[in-house]
């Protein structure tokens, strides 16, 4: 007989969330190794807010929502709480009911500064790697380290004459003329019929405008939608671009990220970056360490300030001028940590291509350092599935 396809309202519901997720879904290890993490940071949340008035969302919820935006490759947080309205398994993640309210996208916002900080999202980071199941992943002592570009949303157009500097011929072609007096009129000449205005009263909001032959820099130049970004380009064939500069420090036995660091970009951020992520992940350290990196970080005051650390410099040779001689060279280790130290470029592509970071929405070197350091966290949690099993 042929089924009735007319739809009634139920006046109850009986879905356990539990049931509905597969037994073998990948983000049920992920969950179970978040909610232990936030669990032994309960005394840094207690910190965070006051013992008395209205109880605010749980912020082990609102991590759990940041988290499952990085990993699902959501792009806005308003598009995260749409999907959480109507998704079990998001609801799952999260620790939402079938019947709980879901909350509007502007408490991310109210949050931001209190709780989705960059000293919080380390300290998530840390949690998950201490695991007791994760733990024994880890090399004590072998590491690698590089660099990446992350974009931020302005656009060239943004990249402007900074206030206090006189401006430049050529700075800026996208501006009029400035309207100055004829030099063959006098300006007490009140009865002249006045000139034509060469500055147009409303410029378009997209106008568009011609770089060729503008010299712009850092010094003389800052970007009108975030100042803090810089224009840079990490190779001599690539373009510059308005960019922050992330770095990562990786330990070369699973390849888990284990230090995560943003900065401006300069020339010198990666090897400075290197040994302030080397000071926060071994503080004090008297134990000999490796570490990788490419042919950017081989410069003689890095190679000697990681050896007064008592770490070995692992860093690919330059063709010239070298700081790296046969005393690192000639042992196996070094071609080793060579090859392990490639691993380090798939967790920057899985952060540019899931997470979000290619070109990252947030302005302000403090809110994209805090996004940053949570997107390799949850790089890590991405891996731990098949790490795990195997």
């Amino acid at each position: 007989m042929r089924g009735s396809d007319q739809v009634t309202g139920s006046l109850f519901s009986y879905v356990d969330l539990e049931e509905r997720i597969p037994a073998r879904h990948p983000l049920r290890k992920i969950r179970s190794v978040v909610n232990d993490a936030l669990r032994s940071l309960d005394a840094e949340f207690d910190r965070l807010y006051a013992g008395e008035g209205r109880p605010s969302i749980a912020p082990e919820r609102l991590i759990r929502a940041s988290l499952l935006q990085i990993l699902c490759s959501i792009r806005s947080e308003r598009q995260l709480i749409e999907q959480m309205d109507y998704n079990l398994l998001f609801r799952w993640f999260v620790g939402l009911g079938i019947d709980d309210t879901v909350w509007v996208p502007t408490l991310f916002t109210k949050n931001r500064d209190r709780l989705l900080t960059t000293d919080m999202s380390r300290k998530i980071m840390a949690a998950i790697l201490a695991h007791r199941e994760v733990a024994p992943l880890l090399s004590d002592d072998h590491f690698s380290v590089d660099g990446t570009l992350a974009k931020v949303w302005a656009s060239m157009k943004s990249f402007q004459p900074k206030v206090n500097e006189a401006p430049n011929r050529g700075d800026d072609p996208g501006d009029p003329p400035d309207d100055r007096v004829s030099p063959t009129s006098s300006p007490d000449q009140s009865t002249a019929e006045p000139e034509p205005m060469t500055r147009p009263r409303h410029r378009s909001r997209n106008a568009e405008v011609d770089f060729r032959g503008a010299r712009r820099s850092n010094t003389t130049h800052a970007s009108m939608t975030d100042p803090e970004v810089r224009l840079f380009k990490k190779s001599p064939g690539a373009g510059a671009v308005l960019c922050f500069m992330g770095h990562s420090l990786m330990e070369n036995r699973s390849g888990l990220i284990v230090q995560a660091e943003l900065t401006q970009a300069n020339g010198h951020a990666e090897r400075r970056a290197a040994i302030d992520m080397l000071h926060r992940h071994a503080p004090g350290s008297t134990r000999r360490l490796t570490l990788a990196a490419d042919r950017g970080y081989d410069s003689a005051d890095f190679v000697a300030e990681l050896r007064q650390m008592v770490v070995t410099p692992h860093v690919a040779q330059k063709s010239r001028h070298s700081a790296i001689d046969g005393r690192t060279t000639r042992h196996p280790g070094y071609a080793k940590s060579q090859r392990r130290q490639k691993k380090i470029e798939a967790p920057f592509g899985w952060v540019k291509t899931v997470g979000g970071m290619a070109q990252t929405m947030y302005r302000g070197i403090d809110r994209v350092r805090a996004r940053f350091t949570l997107t390799m966290a949850a790089c890590n949690l991405a891996r731990l599935p098949k790490l795990l099993a195997a």
